[in-house]
């Protein structure tokens, strides 16, 4: 399975993605990850390759081949809608992040348009307000536990439990509570 992470420096992608290759890894399963950050620690595009079950090919998803894009931003999505494959599922978070000449009003910024194009365009494509749920949980940070609690319900090779326990190993204890919140809002968000 082939999972592309897309979004923001500071959303939690490069996390989202070890959790996901611990998980893998704790189930005996082979992967390969890679990521590509840019300007990540100013808010540019991070995107991160998990290669789950993969033995004999490199860590990078060739181009219409992911089967799930897993985006933290919706402006990034469409970004990344090329690695898809034909019939591949994305799941979105609704809640932009506003680059900043759209925020000076030197560009646009059309969420409602880009939201429709992922709509009619991606038939398996399920759009949430992520960061609504984090804030839930009690605090935006959190979105990237939220997104993984949602992505459970794609059917990844693991149960949610060891997916949500590794994910917790890389985070202080101080925010165990708050992100296993966040991951159950988001695994009861889109529960099948």
């Amino acid at each position: 399975m082939d999972i592309l992470i897309a979004g923001v420096g500071g959303q939690g992608i490069i996390l989202a993605s070890r959790a996901l290759a611990s998980a893998a890894v704790t189930a005996g399963l082979p992967v390969r990850t890679a990521e590509t950050i840019g300007m990540a620690q100013r808010e540019g595009s991070v995107i991160s390759h998990v290669r789950l079950g993969v033995q004999e090919a490199g860590p990078l998803i060739p181009a219409g081949a992911a089967d799930i894009l897993l985006a933290l931003e919706p402006a990034e999505a469409c970004r990344n809608l090329k690695y898809l494959r034909p019939g591949g599922r994305a799941l979105v978070s609704t809640a932009p992040v506003i680059p900043v000449l759209a925020a000076l009003g030197s560009s646009p910024y059309p969420l409602e348009d880009i939201l429709a194009y992922l709509q009619d365009n991606l038939p398996g494509c399920r759009c949430l307000d992520a960061l609504a749920l984090a804030r839930e949980a009690g605090s935006p940070r959190t979105l990237n536990l939220v997104m993984l609690g949602c992505l459970v319900n794609f059917g990844l090779p693991f149960p949610a439990d060891v997916l949500l326990a590794e994910a917790l190993k890389l985070l202080p204890a101080s925010v165990h509570d708050m992100n296993r919140r966040a991951f159950e809002l988001g695994r009861r968000a889109l529960e099948v």
